[in-house]
């Protein structure tokens, strides 16, 4: 007689997350190899880049050193020389997009919450009065 067959819940008994790898740093062997083979790695890297930089210069090409983490001096608003200076007067990083403030979103949310709701109730004859009103009192 053959053994019986295991059920699907004795086979999955045994599945947690170490079963997956997820504890695999807990026993302190992993990470020692991981350093060891990361530095290896990088020193390699950093070798064949002092190479292809020598082969440049030997080929007579100019070395341009850009700054890739320049940071635009064109600011309109008055917060941008409060935004450059970060910790120990080093330039702090700036988003390309204008991010508005808390406030400005509220405004928002509620202009468009007025005109859903101006949409939904009134007529549009008295859309059009109340928008005449506000050009001839100039708002």
């Amino acid at each position: 007689l053959p053994p019986p067959r295991k059920t699907r819940a004795e086979l999955m008994k045994d599945i947690d997350a170490e079963y997956y790898g997820y504890r695999d740093e807990d026993d302190g062997i992993l990470e020692p190899l991981e350093q060891e083979h990361e530095k290896k790695v990088i020193a390699e890297a950093v070798e064949k880049w002092k190479m292809e930089r020598e082969a440049r210069l030997a080929r007579g090409e100019e070395e341009e050193e850009e700054n890739i983490y320049a940071v635009n001096e064109e600011e309109s608003d008055e917060e941008g020389d409060k935004e450059r200076e970060g910790e120990e007067g080093q330039q702090k990083f700036i988003a390309h997009v204008p991010v508005p403030t808390q406030q400005e979103i509220e405004e928002a949310l509620v202009r468009r919450k007025k005109m859903e709701l101006l949409q939904k109730y009134a007529s549009e004859t008295l859309l059009a009065q109340s928008e005449e009103a506000k050009t001839l009192l100039g708002l």
